[in-house]
């Protein structure tokens, strides 16, 4: 994406969630590596997730876990993947993985999340980018 990697600025991730799930997070968070973790609330009573991110290669990937304030992360995973094809297109994969979630009390809304919904954020940042 041009000006910088819009997927690795937490405040604008709220613009293309097709999950209806980010409310907002503070400007000036950008991800610059492993280990840095960045905070977002989230739409339904604006509960706040520290993110953890894993995995981190500039313009192409990004992955954290997310986790209550000063909790260990339970085991979800987002991902997005930027895989350049050629001057004017990129293929992006976004994925959700819950397969190491651990509590039980969020199986339910793991599996809300749906290929729908990630399809819907992977449309809207297509819009976005346009």
């Amino acid at each position: 994406m041009p000006g910088g990697w819009g997927v690795a600025d937490p405040a604008q991730q709220p613009r293309w969630d097709g999950n209806e799930n980010l409310a907002e997070a503070p400007a000036g968070q950008r991800v610059r590596g492993v280990g840095d973790v960045f905070v977002m609330a989230l739409a339904q009573g604006h509960q706040i997730r520290e993110n953890h991110i894993v995995e981190f290669a500039e313009g192409r990937r990004i992955a954290w876990l997310p986790s209550e304030p000063g909790m260990e992360p339970p085991g979800h995973l987002w991902r997005w993947e930027l895989e350049p094809i050629d001057e004017g297109r990129t293929r992006v994969t976004h994925t959700y993985d819950w397969t190491k979630l651990t509590d039980e009390n969020r199986f339910a809304r793991a599996r809300a999340t749906t290929s729908d919904s990630l399809r819907a954020s992977i449309d809207r940042l297509a819009a976005l980018a346009e």
